[in-house]
């Protein structure tokens, strides 16, 4: 099933899967002063307070000797070789890159991916600036979030149930395509006691703006929330994101942005329900992960980059390449996950829907599955990820995009060969 693998985990003969979970407070103290990733204009200006805070979760799953860490983040992004750190910090309980999966919900009111970047020399304050002091203290953070959550695993059952919510995305690019599927997984103790959710919808946190300088979860925060308090039980709800790179959400109502996150999240946390009570469990759901390496087109700038991400990231054409060597790296990995009957593709960055709708029916059908979701910004960012058409169009997507129009279909063929691999 999977090619280019760096490692390749598979189910041992005893059936059946175990799982633990945990959360920890990602919210730096002010005194760090934490600078809010997403909108260049805010100068890396530190955050001027809290309005509810954000968290990393991590879901440990085990079957036999084979394991995965799922671990969703209110941030907007890692940067790569972020991971880096997080398992230096698990080094003690021997944890590997193929067992560790790190996923952003892409909050533009939390921590700034550039902050958390080791390489980012630059001194720009409209890209972010470097806090070393914050990539440690959130590195641990989520490395402790792992280390609690596989401590004591319980027998679980796990399903999946999908629906459809037309209305609830938009293209921001103007094209036609978007993704209403709305993914659910539950998983309940043999007793039958909540114990996860894993909720995957695709669209942008966007509804906060650039002054807006206060600490959230943005509406995934909200949903989270919301979904945790209808289930009850104690149960924890994850969110991962999507191909959403052209998506943005369409309010539900509100006339403030906090409203509009508020009401979003919230309405969305009621569909998730209704889909959480109709899913079918199953005692011996398969387990299998895998890294797969992609080796990336040369790294260059779209024509319009100086009149989009340029003007807003304060770049000129004198060091726009020095940007590029200093953070866009020269190769990166996906990740091919099986979950029961679910498979989830993990990809680095923001992808279009067009080119994840593609990826998603490609991929499943290539692992001999039966359905899938595309898991945007997986380990690390690296660009938006467009098709070679919406490439061309050019926009403020294209202008961020920096390994030119072949990226797409790069990160796509690698994936989809992978997954056609026989198992091991």
């Amino acid at each position: 099933m999977l090619a280019q693998l760096v490692a390749m985990t598979t189910v041992a003969a005893a059936p059946g899967l175990q799982a633990g979970v945990a959360r920890v407070d990602l919210t730096p103290p002010a005194s760090m002063k934490a600078a809010l990733g997403g909108y260049g204009e805010r100068m890396s200006r530190p955050a001027e307070g809290v309005h509810d805070r954000v968290w990393a979760k991590a879901l440990v799953i085990r079957s036999g000797e084979t394991r995965l860490a799922l671990v969703t983040a209110d941030v907007l992004a890692f940067p790569p070789g972020f991971k880096d750190a997080v398992l230096a910090e698990l080094k003690a309980g021997g944890w590997r890159s193929d067992e560790v999966l790190l996923l952003a919900s892409h909050t533009h009111a939390s921590l700034d991916m550039t902050a958390l970047d080791a390489r980012n020399t630059l001194n720009n304050p409209a890209l972010g600036i470097y806090q070393p002091e914050l990539r440690a203290e959130t590195a641990k953070r989520i490395a402790s979030a792992v280390v609690q959550a596989g401590r004591l695993p319980v027998p679980v059952t796990l399903g999946w149930s999908q629906a459809t919510l037309e209305g609830w995305v938009r293209n921001r690019r103007g094209g036609p395509t978007t993704n209403p599927t709305l993914t659910v997984g539950r998983l309940d103790t043999l007793q039958g006691k909540p114990l996860a959710v894993v909720v995957h919808w695709a669209a942008h946190p966007t509804f906060v703006g650039a002054g807006d300088m206060l600490f959230s979860g943005e509406w995934p925060g909200y949903l989270q929330r919301t979904l945790e308090t209808l289930i009850g039980g104690d149960v924890t709800a994850l969110y991962m994101n999507g191909a959403e790179g052209d998506q943005s959400p369409v309010a539900r109502a509100g006339q403030t942005c906090w409203e509009r996150a508020e009401t979003y999240g919230q309405a969305l946390a009621i569909e998730c329900w209704r889909a959480w009570q109709g899913v079918k469990r199953v005692r011996d759901a398969r387990l299998e992960a895998a890294l797969v390496d992609i080796t990336l087109p040369a790294r260059s700038w779209h024509p319009d980059f100086m009149k989009t991400g340029g003007a807003e990231y304060g770049m000129s054409p004198e060091n726009a390449q020095a940007v590029l060597e200093a953070i866009a790296p020269a190769a990166t990995h996906g990740w091919l996950v099986r979950l029961g009957d679910m498979l989830v593709i993990g990809v680095p960055g923001e992808m279009a829907a067009d080119v994840g709708l593609d990826l998603r029916l490609k991929a499943v059908a290539a692992a001999g599955m039966r359905r899938g979701i595309v898991a945007g910004l997986a380990d690390e960012w690296i660009s938006y990820i467009l098709s070679p058409e919406e490439y061309r169009k050019g926009g403020y997507e294209a202008s961020v995009s920096t390994y030119g129009e072949t990226l797409g279909p790069t990160i796509l063929g690698a994936l989809v060969r992978a997954a056609s691999e026989p198992r091991h």
